[in-house]
């Protein structure tokens, strides 16, 4: 073994932030990018990603009405298991045990987090003002705006923060990747169901993930370094 193999390895520049650290500001860029990109795109009338989402929201809506079973359950899936309201309420709870638990600081953040992304979901909602699908034959109906999908962004958004707080809190593998696989079924079932009921283009639900798992990825981010600056405790 030669001098120079023995030699330990130079250590990181001063300052310089590990991988683990940097990854949730890398997650938030390349999500937010890619939200804010299909915003732009679907504003400026981009012909072969408007054609997409016609190609998609046809194909799906013919199976909607052809199976009616996969139309109901889709329904029950969209309206109560993955429904806005249950997402908020499943990071109330974990809020909830937080909060009791000590970790108050957390707490706080996911319920700020939460209600920053009601805030961006509805004022791009307003900005870009884009009408949902219509249909002779509805197989449902929903209200506002189309873009960014407040299901799917809300989904994304709760989905990310209660894996992230799992990764971070409960030092058990297995029930970690378990709420990782729940969350990410979740993500995809509800935005899946969000366009084959005929109720939001391809683009609105995708924009909606990508978006929801920026902002989860900024509040990983800033609670690493808010703890890393000594401003929180751990």
């Amino acid at each position: 073994m030669s001098a120079a193999s023995r030699l330990p390895s130079s250590p990181p520049p001063a300052g310089a932030p590990s991988p683990r650290r940097a990854a949730p500001w890398v997650w938030a860029s390349v999500c937010g990018g890619l939200g804010i990109a299909l915003i732009l795109l679907v504003v400026a009338g981009w012909p072969p990603l408007i054609d997409l989402d016609d190609g998609v929201s046809r194909t799906l809506h013919d199976a909607a009405l052809s199976h009616p079973g996969w139309t109901g359950t889709a329904r029950v899936l969209t309206d109560w298991v993955w429904d806005t309201v249950t997402m908020r309420v499943l990071v109330a709870l974990a809020f909830v045990v937080l909060w009791w638990r000590g970790a108050r600081a957390l707490a706080f953040l996911l319920a700020v987090t939460m209600l920053l992304g009601v805030l961006v979901q509805q004022s791009l909602k307003a900005l870009v003002g884009r009408e949902r699908p219509q249909w002779e034959n509805p197989v449902d109906a929903a209200h506002f705006a189309a873009m960014p999908s407040g299901h799917a962004m809300t989904a994304a958004l709760a989905c990310g923060l209660l894996t992230w707080v799992a990764w971070t809190r409960l030092h058990r593998p297995a029930l970690c990747w378990t709420v990782t696989a729940v969350a990410a079924v979740s993500v995809a079932g509800v935005s899946l169901t969000r366009v084959f009921l005929g109720v939001h283009w391809l683009t609105d639900v995708v924009s909606g993930v990508a978006l929801g798992l920026a902002m989860a990825a900024l509040a990983a981010g800033s609670w690493q370094a808010l703890r890393t600056a000594g401003k929180i405790a751990a």
